[in-house]
């Protein structure tokens, strides 16, 4: 069974293709858009429809999703750590161990329940087939650090425009195993999905192009502090790619099992600042906030210095 997951009435100057028309509108990816096609999840004026139908002006496209897919996600009154807020976005510094959005296993708690108790006010767009309020990008339930959350869905649409152009800076820092050959390098590796374990993501000729820029920060004991800035934003591009040039994430469960410290902390991956331009007021925004203090206090344990 399926139940509606978005309708809406297109306002177009000219006929185009409705896969690039919802990507463009939505904010969301073409491949995720077509997957929705492809299923025979859209329909333009009551007729399901392919993803290459000239879309109208006035057509009411109506994007289904599965029921087994549909949460209800209710607001719940958990503190946030706000770093700004005004009438079209907040970013906020989501903790470690907290999950961005309710999924199967995880209905509540999450950073969604949180701001949808904080506003009544969020972006209504999709990813995934997933209603995710607000929600322009993500990071990993045990990453730390920035997100910018949009308030209406124009806003979110131009957000999500400025990652799609690589005009939007994320920069994290992390700690990983080993020390580097060089201070600075690019990380330019395809991702695809782990053939067996659909968790991971691994580095193979033919996936989504991923690229990551990074510099070494300090060296201490086995261990070396780095920042790594997005040029594009793959799931777990960030984790996999440190794995895949031998220097993955101290205490990642997925991608270095075997080095797991005696902490609760989860990966050491802190998204330490986010810079773009304000979507309403052409402002440039600039926000740089520091880790937990576990990387701190992991570094003095082994007799490191952390260097800002």
């Amino acid at each position: 069974m399926t139940s509606v997951l978005k309708e809406l009435t297109l306002d177009l100057e000219k006929t185009e293709r409705l896969d690039k028309v919802l990507t463009a509108t939505l904010g969301i990816s073409r491949s995720t858009i077509q997957s929705w096609l492809k299923a025979g999840l859209v329909s333009v004026n009551g007729e399901v429809v392919k993803s290459n139908y000239k879309a109208q002006n006035g057509d009411v496209v109506t994007i289904l999703q599965k029921e087994e897919e549909a949460i209800t996600i209710q607001p719940e009154d958990i503190p946030l750590d706000i770093v700004f807020e005004d009438d079209s976005l907040i970013v906020v510094n989501k903790p470690s161990g907290m999950v961005v959005h309710p999924s199967k296993g995880h209905y509540s708690g999450t950073l969604v329940n949180a701001l949808l108790y904080h506003s009544n006010s969020l972006s209504d767009s999709t990813s995934e087939e997933i209603y995710r309020p607000g929600l322009v990008h993500r990071i990993d339930k045990d990453t730390s650090g920035l997100l910018v959350i949009a308030k209406n869905n124009d806003v979110h649409q131009k957000l999500a425009q400025q990652i799609s152009e690589n005009k939007m800076n994320r920069e994290y820092i992390a700690i990983v195993d080993g020390h580097f050959a060089h201070e600075t390098g690019v990380i330019d590796a395809p991702l695809s999905r782990h053939q067996t374990n659909r968790l991971k993501r691994v580095v193979e000729k033919g996936g989504k192009n991923a690229v990551t820029h990074f510099e070494v920060l300090d060296a201490f004991s086995d261990y070396s502090l780095v920042s790594c800035r997005l040029e594009t934003g793959r799931t777990h591009q960030i984790r996999a790619h440190m794995e895949f040039i031998k220097h993955p994430i101290v205490n990642d469960p997925l991608y270095h099992p075997k080095g797991k410290h005696a902490t609760e902390f989860g990966q050491f991956l802190h998204a330490r600042t986010l810079s773009f331009t304000h979507p309403v007021t052409g402002e440039a925004l600039n926000f740089h906030v520091e880790p937990p203090k576990e990387f701190e206090d992991f570094i003095q344990l082994h007799k490191g210095r952390f260097s800002e």
